[in-house]
């Protein structure tokens, strides 16, 4: 039955580069529009995707990357980059390079030029101790992309108490196993721990037929972030 969404042409995947009649239901609110047929790639793999490939240096300067909770194919395409020192990074051990925990990072300060983290923070009660430790690692200069799940209507951070039952988180924060959901004011949380950060609305910059073409949600925006040259 799958095979049918493959015929047409109206959507774009910039992940594997298929072309299809529509991008298929996804999540328990069975958004339409959202799952890649191909590859599997959700709106937010594919508005990250074209955001590093459009608005970002990482194809064409040599780069030290660190990817925590490397998605799978996003890591495809990024680790055979001729100009990448890739480096993935999980908490569990066979899911990646290293194992990390990122609210202790064991490297030293200053040693990446780039870090990838998406949907991982609003797994981590102390989330402010691994936007921290991220800042520390990367070099002056350089930047990182730490994406989540944001409600927009949200001024503040909703944050759960550690005694919620997994129905409540799901109710409250979209999964069984988040422990915020954040608002407008994550961008100061990474300012505080020591990020310059810009929030790109680049979803919107790319106007509502790129919307549809490409499958992404209008109101999803990147948290581009860099460390100031003066933490050196």
């Amino acid at each position: 039955m799958r095979s049918l969404w493959y015929g047409g042409d109206e959507v774009f995947c910039p992940c594997c580069e298929g072309k299809f009649r529509m991008f298929l239901p996804f999540g328990a609110q069975q958004r339409t529009n959202a799952i890649c047929p191909k590859c599997l790639s959700l709106e937010r793999h594919r508005l990250l995707w074209l955001y590093l490939k459009n608005k970002t240096n990482l194809l064409s300067k040599n780069l030290k990357v660190l990817h925590v909770a490397p998605e799978y194919l996003l890591k495809k395409s990024i680790s055979v980059l001729p100009n990448i020192s890739y480096l993935s990074a999980d908490l569990q051990p066979n899911e990646a390079m290293v194992q990390m925990d990122i609210t202790d990072i064991k490297y030293p300060n200053n040693v990446f030029d780039v870090i990838l983290c998406s949907h991982v923070l609003e797994h981590i009660p102390t989330d402010w101790q691994a936007m921290a430790e991220l800042c520390r690692v990367l070099k002056p200069g350089g930047w990182a992309i730490l994406h989540v799940p944001l409600d927009p209507k949200l001024d503040k951070t909703l944050e759960g108490s550690s005694d919620l039952s997994p129905e409540e988180r799901e109710r409250l924060f979209g999964h069984h196993d988040h422990v915020r959901m954040y608002g407008r004011d994550y961008k100061e949380k990474l300012e505080k721990a020591g990020f310059t950060v810009k929030v790109d609305s680049y979803a919107q910059e790319l106007g509502i037929d790129n919307i549809k073409k490409f499958g992404l949600m209008a109101d999803e925006d990147i948290y581009f972030c860099t460390k100031p040259l003066s933490s050196a």
